[in-house]
């Protein structure tokens, strides 16, 4: 087996960096080993620290970012119970549609595709109805829109409410502060601005989160019972599933390097790095979708140009470059281009990459395009010519 290489620049998942993938080929520890139990315990120190938090319930799943969503939602949640979801994009409806596969009881507060979820609509839905969960998404990879957060854990609590936030395209890439914020429950994927591999979910929950899943009556979820997987974790080490060993090798060096480069450090440089595609891509007449209030740094939405033939496009840079990007889902498809600066894959030579093949290829298009339309015009007569 020999995938090509590629430059990974869509929303995920991102390049991962050469002393992540070396770790990969370590030997395989049994999951009972000693030895595998000091990897976890670093790992939820490494965690702690990325999201800015002291939680003892902070660990990694063996799933994707929506089985930590699904495990976030069902640890807390029982049928009936009422759930308040921003809605402003495809993963946002995700999270409601798991509530209420779940059997709560869901509000969505909706905003157009493009703009974060106002807080006054949010406190009109809270209103004076008892309410479990209040959940957010921080980063719409799919609008790529940023939803302000540092109120939303007072707003939460007011109204006796769980604030449940979804980071999976901004932990390590955009400040998340899940002890500064009041943020109870708090999600992640270990593939976006982590840069491990796909195929763990990170999460921690806080003292409230705990006791609401305490304090639940209904059985949750075997795989996703966070107390089970707690006491596997910390505990007195009880078997639950046999997790995906040589992932979590990957894990605890790619938050390694975090902890090296520094969280403030890897913040400004995803920053800087959207600054310069930015400029980059305004040379070349291209838009981004969200006013600079509203803009998610790690996935910068780009209008695509009128004539401009989505598909054909992104399959160029595919096929000619070895880049990849991705383009809009939902109302979204077909109108914009979704360009991820993430972790490893946010470096400045994959912006001057992106942004100088995307100039080519738009060229290429235009000038099929200009000749098309001369070769199918029907020829002049003589009079007109002369």
């Amino acid at each position: 087996l020999r995938p090509v290489q590629r430059i990974l620049m869509a929303p995920g998942p991102t390049d991962v960096d050469p002393s992540v993938l070396r770790v990969l080929s370590a030997p395989v520890l049994g999951h009972t080993d000693p030895e595998f139990f000091s990897i976890l315990a670093d790992i939820g120190t490494g965690l702690r620290q990325t999201f800015q938090t002291q939680n003892p319930l902070t660990l990694a799943l063996t799933s994707s970012g929506t089985g930590a969503m699904e495990a976030c939602l069902a640890n807390v949640i029982e049928p009936g119970d009422r759930v308040v979801v921003g809605v402003a994009g495809y993963f946002a409806e995700r999270l409601a549609l798991i509530a209420e596969r779940l059997g709560a009881n869901v509000v969505r507060v909706t905003a157009p595709w493009g703009s974060p979820v106002d807080p006054g609509d949010l406190r009109r839905a809270l209103g004076d109805a008892s309410t479990k969960v209040l959940a957010l998404v921080h980063g719409e990879t799919s609008t790529g829109v940023l939803q302000p957060l540092q109120d939303m854990g007072k707003l939460a609590h007011e109204h006796g409410a769980l604030l449940l936030v979804d980071t999976v395209p901004t932990l390590a890439g955009i400040d998340v502060q899940v002890d500064a914020w009041d943020i109870d429950m708090c999600y992640s994927g270990s593939q976006k601005c982590i840069s491990a591999p796909p195929g763990l979910a990170l999460v921690t929950f806080g003292d409230r989160a705990v006791a609401a899943m305490k304090a639940r009556r209904t059985p949750v979820s075997f795989y996703f019972d966070l107390q089970m997987l707690e006491r596997y974790w910390y505990g007195d080490h009880m078997y639950h599933h046999t997790p995906s060993i040589s992932l979590y090798y990957a894990l605890r060096e790619a938050l390694r390097l975090i902890k090296e480069e520094g969280i403030a450090e890897r913040i400004e440089r995803h920053r800087m790095a959207q600054t310069l595609l930015l400029d980059l891509l305004a040379e070349i007449g291209l838009e981004p979708m969200v006013e600079p209030d509203s803009r998610l740094v790690t996935v910068t939405t780009v209008r695509i140009p009128e004539g401009v033939d989505d598909l054909s496009v992104r399959r160029a840079l595919l096929q000619d470059y070895g880049i990849e990007i991705t383009g809009g889902l939902g109302e979204l498809k077909g109108r914009i281009w979704r360009i991820g600066l993430m972790g490893y894959s946010c470096q400045e030579r994959n912006v001057l990459l992106v942004t100088s093949a995307l100039k080519a290829v738009l060229s290429r298009q235009r000038l099929g395009t200009r000749e098309a339309a001369i070769s199918a015009k029907p020829p002049a007569r003589a009079s007109q010519a002369l």
